[in-house]
């Protein structure tokens, strides 16, 4: 599974494309849009996938925490991330 944020980093609210669906939970791959990449780990939670995104440093060297998120879909069929608490 390999999830793609067309940011740097990933806010509420904001878009992420999800490629493979058809995978197997587990490990993932999480890349953002300044060519930052890693390994993450997922699962499905009903019609969700709850993401942890481990930390990380930005291609500018700015530090982002771990955190983990739970994507849903919008009535148009996008997925959105939300910060779990």
């Amino acid at each position: 599974m390999r999830f793609s944020f067309p940011h740097s980093h990933a806010f509420p609210s904001g878009e992420v494309r999800i490629e493979d669906a058809e995978a197997t939970e587990g490990n993932c791959v999480v890349e953002f849009s300044d060519g930052v990449a890693m390994l993450g780990d997922w699962h499905p939670d009903g019609d969700a996938i709850v993401l942890d995104i481990p930390s990380y440093r930005t291609a500018r060297g700015a530090d982002v925490e771990a955190r983990r998120w739970r994507l849903v879909q919008d009535q148009q069929g996008r997925w959105r991330s939300k910060l779990c608490p």
